[in-house]
């Protein structure tokens, strides 16, 4: 079968779908518009498609016609549906105008997951096992691949997955097309930070009779800064980034607390487990000097995404002779974003993967990265996005003694 000269008969459709999904961006768990168009875009395929309770998720599962008796391996593939938040600024045709922003790409995992189940579904009967389609909302933050599995998406088909891949674009850092992944550690651990601190109000003028919170608390951003370069071996880095600061409400007043709130990535579990003690060590031993009061909140959100290095060497292989060698890149280092389908491969061995989808003529390197209200993607990589999850599970699936 060739999987790319039929996805690229789909791709126009693809595409339709992609934009049409990136003018309404729906944020969280509740994805109502999306579900839909999703479930439209399914619709007349051999699938066996459940809709979540929890979630406005979508579970698809396709039988492999290769298969005996309903046994045989299952791979389950998955696309995150979710946008963001963020006032889209990127000058696209269909840019959203709603106040929020597909700015990571998600909707061309969706437009890429709908089309590998076109591609499987006409290749169901060279099939020797099952796929499951994951159509996953609130992976932003909301923990939506925490919500399928408690709802059952890694038995979806029957019994238990056995391998499970994942794909996401960049809109930045790589070249257009170019898939990269490595074995073991290839996304970090995301923790969140809230510290509010509670001194004193008083007269801007006067500030030695007031506890000024907003001084203590810029103390504790910097001194957190450097006690991640200083606490932390170099090779195992730690990250903090201070994304929120609130305090005060006129020039001339000193307010009774002011808030921070970062969001730290750790590559270790050993780090994972260092870093809240230390983080409040730091906190209440600065407010202390400072006679003010550090609450501090701290909350693991997604632990590191781990690649099985069997799986991962074998994705790496299929991209190589699905795409050509010079589209494969072996990432030489862990990445410091974070993912939810980390959950699914704490569970199921598998892979996640990387593609490059800078828009043409943009140098990857200076172009506005995922997240950004001027991110742009390409979604020329569509049909190959659509190809690799296919052949993912063809691969995967071939009946005994049939190459893929």
């Amino acid at each position: 079968m060739d999987l790319r000269d039929d996805a690229r008969a789909l791709h126009p459709d693809l595409v339709d779908l992609r934009r049409a999904l990136h003018r309404e961006p729906e944020v969280g768990l509740e994805l109502p518009r999306t579900r839909d168009r999703v479930l439209a875009a399914l619709q007349g395929l051999p699938l066996e498609v459940h809709e979540g309770t929890a979630t406005t998720s979508v579970t698809a599962v396709l039988r492999g016609g290769a298969a005996r008796d309903g046994d045989g391996p299952v791979v389950l593939l998955r696309g995150d549906m979710d946008g963001l938040p963020v006032a889209e600024n990127s000058g696209e045709s269909f840019a959203a105008e709603t106040g929020t922003m597909h700015a990571c790409g998600h909707d061309l995992h969706t437009a890429a997951l709908v089309g590998a189940a076109q591609l499987l579904s006409a290749h169901r009967d060279h099939l020797a096992g099952d796929v499951v389609f994951m159509f996953q909302p609130g992976e932003e933050g909301w923990d939506g691949a925490g919500a399928m599995i408690d709802e059952g998406v890694l038995t979806a088909a029957g019994r238990r997955t056995d391998h499970a891949y994942g794909l996401h674009v960049f809109a930045n850092r790589m070249p257009t097309g170019v898939v990269t992944t490595r074995p073991g550690v290839f996304l970090s651990a995301s923790h969140a930070l809230d510290v509010t601190v509670h001194g004193a109000g008083g007269h801007g003028s006067n500030p030695h009779t007031a506890r000024d919170p907003i001084s203590a608390a810029a103390e504790m951003i910097t001194s957190l800064q450097t006690m991640v370069t200083r606490r932390f071996d170099m090779f195992d880095p730690v990250v903090l980034t201070v994304g929120v600061v609130r305090a005060g409400s006129r020039r001339n007043v000193i307010p009774d607390t002011a808030r921070f709130s970062a969001t730290v990535r750790s590559f270790s579990d050993t780090h994972a487990e260092q870093l809240p003690a230390l983080v409040r060590e730091v906190c209440t031993g600065v407010a202390a000097a400072h006679g003010v009061r550090a609450e501090v909140e701290w909350r693991d959100e997604y632990p590191r995404t781990v690649n099985d290095a069997d799986e991962a060497g074998f994705a790496a292989g299929v991209c190589a002779e699905l795409l050509g060698e010079d589209r494969f890149a072996l990432a030489p280092d862990p990445i410091s974003g974070s993912e939810d389908f980390s959950r699914v491969l704490d569970a199921i061995p598998g892979a996640f993967l990387g593609m490059g989808a800078c828009p043409a003529g943009t140098d990857p390197h200076g172009a506005p990265m995922n997240h950004s209200p001027l991110a742009r993607f390409d979604d020329g990589v569509l049909g190959d996005a659509a190809a690799v999850h296919a052949s993912l599970a063809t691969t995967r699936l071939a009946p005994a003694g049939v190459v893929a």
